[in-house]
């Protein structure tokens, strides 16, 4: 039997993260957004519907693993249509294609049985709204005038977030923000989370769209709460459902959706905010 203490993976950082691969990842990752985003605005819409796709399929299965059925190809197919009927069509499209794809779900459950029935509808709308509706808004920033600079501004903002978090939560963290659901989150964390959203916020408003340095800073004091909330309740749901990551797809980050949880729950404010900003 081993005693003592357990040495770090090649590459681990103090939190347990392989830096280098989480690095690469995302580059990796930034160079797909920025490629994409100002080439053709609809690879990018791609870009997102397969990555939010991963992400659902990540939910699909750690549901399973506690019985629990969610339907992967009708959710899949939902979500794409959401975001193409936002991007195409605007809200009004985004809203009556997801009130027709919960019916369609719903109805497709039906025909498995009475068993479990409402359990499974719950999860399957639960996947439907998040990521799926959520994204849609990002389909929404990008139609709008000025579309991929304003995604810009809302994933540099978000990610932002983790990475003052990360740097901040090594270096200062000290005081656990909430020991039961994340014990890595601290407040000296959250504080850098914060500087960073807000500098980052101000910077690229003012850059990328010519407004108030005071609406980015807005923007990113908003980001901040949101993001961190979005990441708390993804790790609720992976303390459900006794898993730790959604699944190893990203060296170093985990699965998609421990990616995409605070930039779906960032996304809708964002939009909003620079709706009436800029």
């Amino acid at each position: 039997m081993r005693v003592g203490p357990v040495e770090p993976a090649a590459g681990a950082s103090r939190t347990g993260r392989n830096l280098p691969a989480a690095i690469a990842v995302g580059v990796g990752l930034g160079a797909a957004v920025i490629g994409s985003l100002y080439t053709v605005k609809e690879l990018f819409l791609a870009v997102v519907i397969a990555a939010v796709g991963v992400g659902m399929v990540e939910l699909v299965k750690a549901f399973g693993t506690r019985q629990i059925g969610v339907p992967l190809v009708p959710v899949l197919a939902g979500m794409a249509a959401m975001l193409a009927g936002a991007y195409w069509g605007g809200p009004g499209w985004l809203l009556a294609i997801f009130a027709m794809t919960v019916v369609a779900l719903m109805v497709w459950r039906m025909f498995r049985g009475t068993d479990g029935y409402v359990r499974d509808v719950t999860a399957t709308v639960l996947v439907t709204v998040y990521p799926s509706l959520l994204a849609g808004f990002v389909a929404l920033l990008l139609a709008q005038d000025q579309g991929p600079d304003r995604v810009v501004v809302f994933i540099a903002t978000t990610v932002a977030s983790d990475i003052g978090g990360y740097v901040a939560g090594v270096l200062f963290g000290r005081h656990k923000m909430s020991p039961v659901i994340s014990p890595k989150k601290t407040w000296e964390g959250f504080a850098g989370s914060a500087l960073a959203c807000m500098a980052v916020g101000g910077w690229l408003t003012v850059w990328l769209l010519e407004a108030e340095i005071w609406k980015g800073v807005v923007i990113g004091a908003v980001v901040v709460v949101l993001a961190t909330l979005g990441d708390l309740v993804e790790s609720v749901i992976k303390r459900d459902l006794g898993i730790k990551d959604m699944s190893s797809v990203l060296p170093g980050h985990g699965g998609m959706m421990d990616r995409l949880d605070s930039l779906v729950a960032a996304v809708v404010p964002v939009w909003a905010l620079l709706s009436l900003f800029v």
